[in-house]
């Protein structure tokens, strides 16, 4: 009785302790089992993987490569991650005190790069279950894929491809559940609990920010879209709805540009922008330096002169025209070929990848309008609709999306760009390596292939240097024989127009018109060659001094200074004085020493087509330049003197009179060009 007494008291105070002990007995073998739960679970998760990127997709070859790249999208990338993340676990067995908290510490360290891999996955994932759906449609094609996963994995059952592509999204949204069923099994006062903690809340993280990539890659699928449409179909979408919000966009421009509201300045952003538009600049530039290069080199490989007879013997040009056949056939078109292949496709490639960013950079702009509005709107009301907060995320996910990739890809296109650089080099230096190789016999017959660098290098010097002051010299002696500046001949009938004009404003300003002017603007004018102008002003009202302003002796306007030629008239004096009548100002006009005066015939001249004249009409006549033609009246019947009746080869019609000139005579007269 006294022991029976004495144990009471024990057993009563020994109660809690008992009861507590068994609680944490039960915790840690919870806690146990959900650790042995997340190695086991991520060793079969493991092992899936590895069968759908070696044997189900080696043995899926009727499918095309790239249906395959987006079924498994970057499944070798996760599992790389998932391996290591597995080792590192199965680790941590033989360290069981701190199990725990170096499963926190790995889920930690692991944070970034299961977010990387895994949202490059999911954000493929609905792109594949269109494949899905697609092959789903043709039952022959189904049934093939289906009897090849069930003989992989008899688990699959009828979902098929599907089961296993979902697999990874399980996967990544489980991770966090597992911890949390760690955490909810440790005690709150143990020094891993505080990890553990941090490490759950990190892969809840993982998942929402992987949520927000793959939102944005929607947005952004959606918008860098490059739709090929027609007119009509471009007419077809035109409603009310967008000529809105481009009204609306507009009217939010012209109020920033007007200072009336503020305007949302991403200094982050510009910078990216900046160095985008670099590159893309860059990247044109080349492309169209490349074109004109692959132009060029076809043109070249075009001309062949060494398949041509030269009546040249042997020798030196014979050699050539061996050399320059074999690298007709061999060299160049290999250069060529790989020039397209190594630089012109990659460069076309690369080209075309930029215009996804340019398309989200321009509809940034149009959702950052939309979005400065919703804000002002917000501010002022307190409230947006649904549709209005839509749009204000679609800003928010297209800036997020740029901010973050741009920097990638800026760095790729360059390096891009700059290996296309160094391909074209090597390609040059293997042509220049070529062209020497295939030259060596041909250049080690020829007189100076003994000399040394140096040396060639100034013979050919010396000879550069001689043979400029050569042709120095023949400029200098050529300049010096030349004749004086030819003018054109005088237009028939203008006698009286110029000496009117010479009458009023002298010689000094009188020019003639060398080629054909035709007036593009209201106070432009249209002049045949040969024309004889008055100069009025020799700038325009603006200053340009390549404009004239001139006096026809019937219409002012402005010509192109280029055109013009100072008429030089010298009166010859005993002509004057043997026409001392009342026409004794009348003086002939005339810019070659050797025209003549044709003797005056009452109806009847005798001239010569200067130009050839292609008839339009049965009251025109064809002329050949040259050819001997009877004036018989020098206008039209309205009066016009820019067209007359003329007789030639027998058949009569109306040409113009400034391809006309006046028969030449052995004895000059009148005015002429200072011999």
């Amino acid at each position: 009785m006294a022991d029976r007494g004495a144990d009471e008291p024990s057993s009563r105070t020994g109660s809690p302790d008992g009861e507590s002990q068994v609680s944490e007995d039960r915790c840690s073998l919870h806690q146990r089992l959900a650790i042995r739960e997340l190695i086991d679970t991520e060793a079969s998760y493991l092992h899936m993987l590895q069968l759908c990127a070696s044997d189900i997709r080696s043995r899926l070859q009727q499918l095309p490569q790239g249906d395959l790249d987006v079924l498994f999208s970057n499944t070798d990338d996760i599992i790389k991650v998932n391996s290591r993340l597995l080792q590192d676990l199965q680790e941590t067995d033989s360290r069981e005190e701190e199990q725990v908290q170096l499963i926190g510490n790995l889920f930690l360290e692991f944070q970034e790069e299961l977010e990387r891999a895994y949202q490059v996955y999911c954000a493929n994932y609905d792109q594949a279950l269109l494949l899905v759906e697609s092959y789903r449609r043709e039952p022959e094609l189904q049934r093939q894929i289906q009897s090849i996963i069930e003989a992989v994995v008899p688990q699959a059952g009828p979902s098929g491809l599907s089961f296993l592509l979902v697999i990874p999204l399980q996967r990544i949204t489980k991770y966090q559940l597992l911890l949390q069923k760690i955490l909810e099994n440790t005690l709150p006062d143990a020094s891993a609990y505080p990890v553990l903690q941090r490490a759950t809340s990190a892969l809840q993280a993982v998942n929402i920010n992987i949520n927000e990539y793959k939102r944005r890659k929607e947005v952004a699928s959606k918008y860098t879209k490059v739709e090929q449409l027609t007119l009509r179909e471009r007419l077809a979408r035109i409603n009310t709805h967008p000529l809105s919000k481009k009204t609306t966009r507009l009217s939010q421009l012209l109020k920033q540009e007007a200072g009336l509201v503020p305007k949302t300045e991403d200094k982050e952003f510009d910078d990216l922008e900046e160095k985008f538009h670099w590159v893309s600049l860059c990247v044109t530039e080349l492309k169209n330096n490349v074109a004109t290069y692959l132009h060029n080199l076809e043109a070249f490989l075009r001309f062949r002169p060494q398949e041509y007879d030269l009546d040249i013997p042997e020798g030196p040009v014979g050699q050539y025209c061996n050399l320059a056949r074999n690298l007709q056939l061999q060299a160049f078109p290999e250069f060529k070929q790989r020039l397209e292949g190594l630089v012109w496709q990659p460069l076309c490639n690369l080209a075309k990848a930029l215009a996804g960013p340019q398309n989200l950079i321009k509809k940034r702009l149009d959702k950052l309008l939309d979005f400065e509005r919703l804000e002002e709107k917000l501010l002022e009301v307190g409230s947006v609709t649904y549709e209005e907060e839509e749009a204000r995320h679609t800003y928010q996910a297209l800036n997020s999306l740029l901010v973050a990739e741009l920097p990638q890809f800026n760095q790729l296109a360059r390096q891009w760009l700059g290996q296309i650089l160094h391909t074209f080099v090597a390609l040059q230096r293997d042509l220049a390596e070529q062209v020497l190789q295939r030259a060596e016999g041909s250049l080690a017959q020829l007189p100076h292939h003994q000399l040394s660098e140096p040396a060639f290098r100034k013979l050919v010097e010396d000879v550069l240097s001689q043979t400029s002051r050569q042709l120095r010299s023949f400029q200098e002696n050529f300049e010096k024989v030349l004749p004086p500046p030819t003018v054109q001949p005088l237009l028939p009938g203008a006698e009286r127009q110029v000496q009117a004009l010479l009458s009023r404003y002298g010689p000094g300003k009188l020019y003639q018109v060398t080629g054909n002017i035709s007036g593009a603007g209201t106070l432009d004018l249209t002049l045949p060659r040969g024309q004889i102008v008055a100069l009025l002003q020799n700038q325009d009202t603006k200053g340009n001094r390549s404009r004239w302003l001139v006096d026809t002796g019937g219409h002012r306007g402005y010509v192109p200074a280029g055109k013009l030629e100072l008429y030089h008239v010298i009166p010859s004096e005993e002509k004057l004085k043997e026409q001392a009548r009342p026409r004794e100002d009348f003086r002939h006009l005339t810019p070659e020493p050797t025209s003549a005066r044709v003797p005056s015939v009452p109806t009847r001249t005798q001239v010569v087509a200067v130009y050839p004249f292609v008839a339009r009409s049965s009251h025109e006549v064809s002329l050949q330049a040259g050819q001997p033609v009877t004036v018989l009246e020098a206008q039209d019947k309205e009066g016009n003197p820019e067209w007359s009746l003329v007789e030639a080869d027998g058949q009569q019609g109306y040409v113009p009179s400034s391809f006309l000139a006046r028969a030449l005579s052995p004895t000059p007269w009148g005015w002429s060009l200072p011999s």
